[in-house]
């Protein structure tokens, strides 16, 4: 019987390896090119993918839930929005009529869609030439969550501002700000922006205050 600890590692390096031929391909050197999911998701994050990469770990195969619907016969093409001499590329997960929509996976049925996804479908939208968008969360459980959107231009300007910024921070090699999030636990490169646990010896209240007991 295979052991509980082989069978776990046999599903992770399955789960890493499918995510690898999904991800989306971005060449780290054409930073006159920034994906959409650059810009929506933590700046440094994305500056360090292109600079000093380290693979991302995945949890499971829900989290390849986008890939896959992108790279089945009804997923979209990949399109460009010209931001001054630089090209946004964005990729819907499906497109629908007037309609972009968006699958992501979640832990829990969600009562409100999270930012970043918000401003991905926004831009979508604007990049594919749509008024309406769609996300739709699923749980490991099959649970949905489905969200509604009309596109929204001031949405939008913030995306391109962020194309600006992160095309200009890599063409001066520049790390950009930190950006604390919910996200920031589960990031590869989380020791990298906070300062890593020491171990410190435990002293007293009356240490720290110069005191010395009495005896």
């Amino acid at each position: 019987m295979m052991g509980d600890r082989d069978f776990r590692s046999i599903v992770k390096n399955a789960v890493d390896s499918i995510g690898r031929e999904l991800e989306i391909e971005i060449d780290a050197k054409d930073i006159k090119t920034i994906h959409l999911k650059e810009v929506v998701q933590c700046l440094r994050r994305s500056y360090y993918d292109r600079i000093d990469s380290k693979e991302i770990e995945r949890r499971g195969f829900n989290d390849l839930l986008s890939g896959l619907l992108r790279k089945l016969q009804y997923g979209s093409n990949p399109k460009e929005f010209a931001v001054d001499d630089i090209k946004l590329r964005g990729q819907a997960d499906m497109v629908v009529d007037n309609s972009i929509i968006l699958f992501r996976p979640a832990n829990a049925i969600l009562e409100t869609p999270l930012a970043n996804d918000l401003l991905y479908l926004n831009a979508c939208m604007w990049i594919y030439d749509k008024s309406d968008g769609i996300i739709i969360y699923i749980t490991g459980n099959k649970e949905e969550s489905t969200f509604s959107l009309t596109r929204d231009k001031k949405m939008f300007e913030e995306v391109v501002r962020r194309v600006r910024v992160l095309n200009d921070l890599l063409k001066e090699q520049k790390t950009p700000i930190l950006e604390p999030s919910n996200d920031c636990t589960d990031c590869q490169y989380y020791q990298r922006c906070f300062i890593t646990k020491k171990n410190t010896k435990q002293i007293s209240l009356a240490e720290m205050l110069g005191l010395k007991n009495e005896g």
